[in-house]
């Protein structure tokens, strides 16, 4: 229950630009006052210039800032290759 809302505080940052908070659960609410789901559907809606500059080798990052959780890692090369891909089709 303390997590509720979580899946509101996700977001990614590319080198140079701001966080891009993400959009979540786009098909159904999978929280309530009482708990949030042990899955959420997060996408995260990046410009133009974003997408050139992770296809460009810019680092990513990814983190929540919840009240109850906070925390942030670097996308490892593997990850932003994915990523890449994934901008690509």
């Amino acid at each position: 229950a303390l997590l509720r809302g979580i899946e509101h505080d996700v977001w990614v940052q590319l080198d140079g630009f701001a966080r891009v908070k993400a959009m979540a659960d786009e098909d159904m609410e999978r929280s309530n006052d009482e708990k949030t789901s042990a899955v959420h559907f997060l996408r995260f809606e990046l410009t133009a210039d974003m997408r050139a500059a992770l296809r460009s080798g810019a680092k990513v990052a990814i983190g929540i800032d919840h009240p109850a959780y906070q925390a942030q890692a670097g996308v490892d090369d593997a990850t932003r290759a994915a990523l890449v891909k994934d901008l690509a089709a």
